[in-house]
């Protein structure tokens, strides 16, 4: 069954939110990077230790560009680009985000709030050296990009949000309304925000099984789901899921053995905490209300991907011109869903390229 209703429904949610099997061994922080050419470093910031993926020149006059990942990911997301943008004359860093990989893994929930995340990527900024970058950022990375540059807009040049997009901020709180609406179905941010730890100890127990049935394309062949009933009660997530028959075509087994590995590492309750914030980002953000971004930005996504719920280009670009002055480009690939830096990453390298050939001009 392809796209699944319970992924339909973990992406669509997204879409408003502006603030809204037995696995390879676990990698180590220090493990070699499976990608030929980058390297990983330990970077302190903002009081914590990021693993961070880097690849391009050393001379730190060259331009800055930083690579946002979202859930439930990796800097290895950007394995397609990290290569091309690098060749292109950039520095190029892809941490791995608090609370995952080899990144350091805070307890309290609020240290995963939009503070935190936007102060570790000024943090990079200054532990590189750089006085501005490009944020680039896909799906709990876009939020962050957001926000970040939105935060600290002295300190970004331009950026790129990758399939979530930002009509501005919220007119209340949204977890109220997202368990109002959900009533006993099981809808999975309100899942993420049960007492208990309940997701991520659902998820610990099988990062395959969640990875593989979410990671995957529109005609992905999927076994029927085991869990059908819509009620929370009935389980969780990943009977709900169905199990994919094969892998897509743009991840390889040696792909999902490495992300999995990440999880296992890591555990999933830092990527699951950036969900827990969702209230309290609203509520720490009150400057926000009708602020603007200056700098240039482009918006990508799949034309499947379930995030913009068939929004066209058109709509897309009406919704984020409330938020961005300078909105330069938006594009939807076709063929590609949710993981469209994965699923297509000739149609994003070429358009993250020629977006950041145009700031030069």
């Amino acid at each position: 069954m392809p796209q699944s209703a319970g992924i339909t429904r973990r992406w669509a949610t997204l879409a408003g939110l502006s603030l809204a099997g037995t696995a390879a061994c676990a990698t180590s922080p220090t493990e070699a990077s499976p990608v030929q050419g980058v390297r990983f470093r330990m970077v302190e910031t903002n009081g914590i230790r990021l693993r961070v993926a880097e690849m391009g020149t050393e001379n730190k006059s060259a331009p800055l560009v930083v690579l946002a990942h979202g859930w439930p990911e990796s800097w290895y997301s950007w394995r397609h680009q990290i290569p091309a943008i690098a060749a292109a004359g950039y520095r190029v860093i892809a941490p791995d985000m608090r609370g995952y990989g080899g990144s350091d893994r805070p307890a309290a929930v609020e240290d995963y709030d939009i503070t935190h995340t936007s102060g570790d990527i000024v943090g990079l900024l200054d532990a590189y050296g750089a006085e501005k970058a490009v944020l680039i950022g896909h799906d709990w990375g876009a939020i962050v990009t957001w926000n970040t540059v939105l935060l600290h807009p002295d300190r970004f040049s331009a950026m790129i949000a990758m399939s979530v997009p930002n009509g501005g901020r919220a007119a209340a709180a949204p977890l109220t309304a997202m368990r109002a609406a959900a009533g006993e179905t099981f809808q999975y941010i309100v899942y993420h925000n049960e007492p208990g730890g309940v997701a991520e100890k659902e998820y610990d127990s099988n990062p395959r099984g969640l990875l593989a049935g979410l990671y995957t394309s529109k005609d992905t062949p999927v076994d029927p789901p085991a869990l059908t009933d819509p009620k929370r009660s009935a389980g969780g997530w990943i009977p709900r899921l169905g199990k994919p028959k094969a892998l897509p075509s743009w991840l390889t087994q040696a792909d999902l053995n490495y992300f999995v590995s990440q999880f296992e590492h890591a555990g999933f309750r830092g990527g699951v905490n950036y969900y827990r914030n969702f209230d309290r980002n609203w509520q720490i953000t009150p400057q926000l209300a009708g602020a603007h971004i200056k700098v240039p930005v482009a918006f990508i996504a799949g034309v499947d991907d379930v995030v913009i719920r068939g929004a066209k280009e058109d709509a897309l670009r009406t919704t984020m011109s409330r938020v961005a002055d300078d909105l330069r480009a938006v594009k939807l690939v076709p063929g590609a869903g949710h993981w469209v830096q994965q699923e297509k990453p000739q149609e994003v390298n070429a358009f993250v390229l020629d977006f950041l050939k145009g700031l030069k001009t």
